[in-house]
């Protein structure tokens, strides 16, 4: 079963980093396009708005990955509804554990690589996160230099 477990897993990792690469892609030709600024960049609150803008995506790429492993746990049986297995994959991801509902011992592998999994995905959008604001303050002190 440990490795039928690593199996699964590996394959649930590739698949939400793929999601996540692909995400990101997708982001970051949105904001070098221009598609989605509904006021100037050059304005404090329209940086506000992009940045607002990276911090939405982020999260719902990262419930799409939840909500992933969620379908999973279902497919594999190991929980009887939804809410239980959302509930489970969001705190394994988060990497918040609160043992309170837990998988069965034939499937607890994949609960751990759940948890470091989402760990490396959330570390990636800080990152992201990051260099986006530092774009954006970049942008800002462009425009104060042309203004002086």
């Amino acid at each position: 079963m440990l490795w039928l477990n690593l199996l699964v897993a590996s394959g649930m990792v590739t698949l939400t980093f793929t999601i996540h690469f692909v995400g990101l892609v997708v982001l970051s030709a949105i904001l070098r396009e221009r598609r989605v600024h509904p006021v100037n960049l050059t304005s404090v609150f329209g940086q506000g708005v992009s940045i607002l803008f990276v911090v939405i995506s982020l999260f719902g790429l990262h419930s799409v990955q939840i909500w992933t492993y969620a379908f999973a746990y279902l497919g594999l049986g190991q929980f009887s509804g939804l809410e239980e297995a959302l509930y489970f994959s969001t705190s394994a991801f988060t990497t918040v554990g609160f043992g309170d509902v837990v998988l069965g011992d034939d499937w607890r592998m994949l609960g751990a690589a759940e948890a470091a999994n989402g760990f490396l995905l959330i570390g990636w959008s800080t990152a992201f996160l990051v260099a986006v604001t530092a774009r954006v303050r970049a942008f800002e002190a462009d425009i104060e230099k042309l203004e002086d």
